[in-house]
């Protein structure tokens, strides 16, 4: 939505311009490189049906402007400091295409849905898990109950909720093993592989790779992390991990 006055050609212009090579005024740098190469482009602008100044602008950037395999680079252009533009009355993102070429970059483990069955070899029909309940101040003995019987009692796997860290009623560590040691105890008494995500998100980056390396010595094939509050850089590497 553009200020009062402000043509939406401009607009989309500007927020083109402002999340790539451009700046409020003229200034020498420009000359010592390819403006023309790097700039974003506003390349296309459609009205709102039945929105008053409100319009859908398609902006196209260059690859070349994108860190590779940085999802943090990636935002910090696309939803950056453009949200602040002083030409426009409100701004979203509304959708986000990324050539494979780029997306490529971004490496990780192939952990889709085949995956996941192939780890649990579990296939042709639906996976059936849960999320332990109350999510908050269960001790790690009973935690570890709670999942004991729920695989047990024939579900796939069970996670840890988002919530749970590493509060005093439950330390991260004492969690851990008793869980690995309610999966074991089921598998050994159902004869089927089970699951559990254990969350590995913490405060810090150093703390989340702590926790991840011990869920691996406990066997765990796959952890949790909670990628919007722990955010992107902390994401990428513990995919990388």
């Amino acid at each position: 939505t553009p200020q009062p006055g402000v043509p939406p050609e401009e607009a989309g212009a500007a927020v083109a311009a402002e999340s790539s090579t451009g700046t409020w005024t003229t200034v020498w740098t420009d000359g010592l490189t390819s403006l023309d190469r790097y700039k974003g482009r506003c390349y296309d602008i459609e009205p709102v049906a039945g929105e008053e100044n409100q319009y859908i602008a398609y902006v196209a950037y260059p690859s070349d402007l994108f860190e590779e395999g940085s999802v943090t680079n990636l935002f910090t252009s696309i939803v950056g400091n453009v949200f602040g533009f002083k030409a426009l009355r409100a701004l979203r993102l509304e959708d986000l295409r990324i050539p494979p070429a780029y997306s490529k970059t971004f490496q990780g483990p192939p952990h889709g849905i085949q995956v996941e069955r192939d780890k649990l070899n579990k296939y042709g029909r639906p996976l059936l898990g849960c999320t332990i309940k109350p999510k908050l101040g269960l001790s790690a003995k009973n935690y570890g109950r709670a999942v004991y019987e729920c695989l047990r009692g024939g579900l796939d796997f069970t996670k840890d909720d988002e919530n749970v860290n590493s509060q005093p009623f439950m330390r991260w560590r004492d969690r851990f093993l008793f869980v690995a040691e309610a999966l074991y105890k089921s598998q050994a008494e159902t004869g089927e592989i089970k699951g559990h995500y254990l969350n590995a998100t913490a405060g810090t980056c150093e703390e989340m790779m702590k926790r991840a390396a011990f869920a691996r010595e406990l066997g765990a094939p796959i952890v949790m992390h909670d990628y919007l509050t722990g955010g992107f850089t902390a994401n990428t590497t513990l995919a990388h991990y």
